[in-house]
């Protein structure tokens, strides 16, 4: 037997042994979170449709049997991973908009577009999170994601409307633009490296993109028009 051989099969036995003692819930729950860093870290450079079991268990250096342990498909990894960067970034909200804050809408749009800006990342995901990730997984699953949502962007809600002196349910409609021009903007086709080349075949250049311009511009624009409808 070869180095090479012996040195790959010890690296597998080892991960086999400590797959195996992997039985209480706490264990159970370390094994989730590899998982997750796993699949967030290969999400980082490759396209989401390239991205498999395989490729998540090859990056675990697990089988893909033993993956199979935890879940079902990538998408419940994804909705998991969706799930803990969202409750950053509603947390990051509320803590920079405190209840009877007085902030003109400047100051909410600088802040706000600095938290989309360091929470491009949950945009991302967001991006293929109706399309792909919420339907191919349980209703069971997909039921907890929700609720998860919802108990954060009420609360969100009520203090975005109380802020700007407009219904709940204008604050609702204003966060979820906010949000869908976010996960889109993310996921700009001109940081696809082959519409970048298809340009250049026909010379044209692809515009440039400022995440944080992008998003204080829009912010400032809908909270304008928002405060000049309740007026």
């Amino acid at each position: 037997m070869s180095l090479i051989v012996f040195f790959r099969f010890f690296l597998y036995t080892v991960c086999m042994a400590a797959y195996i003692r992997a039985r209480s819930d706490v264990h159970k729950e370390e094994r989730l979170i590899q998982i997750k860093q796993a699949a967030d870290e290969i999400f980082s450079s490759c396209a989401y449709s390239d991205i498999t079991l395989t490729t998540i268990a090859e990056k675990l250096g697990w089988s893909r049997a033993n993956l199979y342990k935890y879940v079902t498909t990538k998408e419940e990894i994804f909705l998991e991973i969706t799930s803990d960067k969202m409750e950053k970034y509603y947390t990051a909200l509320l803590s920079a908009f405190p209840e009877g804050n007085k902030y003109s809408i400047e100051v909410i749009a600088e802040v706000w577009a600095g938290i989309l800006n360091a929470h491009q990342e949950y945009m991302r995901y967001v991006s293929y999170l109706n399309p792909i990730i919420e339907r191919n997984v349980t209703v069971e699953r997909l039921a907890v994601f929700k609720k998860k949502y919802y108990d954060f962007a009420d609360v969100f809600c009520v203090r975005l409307g109380s802020m700007l002196a407009v219904s709940k349910e204008k604050a609702e409609k204003m966060q979820t633009d906010v949000l869908y021009f976010a996960s889109s903007t993310a996921v700009c086709c001109y940081k696809n490296p082959l519409i970048l080349q298809a340009l250049e075949k026909i010379g044209r250049s692809a515009p440039k993109w400022d995440f944080y311009a992008d998003m204080k511009d829009f912010l400032r624009m809908r909270l304008k028009w928002l405060a000049g409808e309740t007026q």
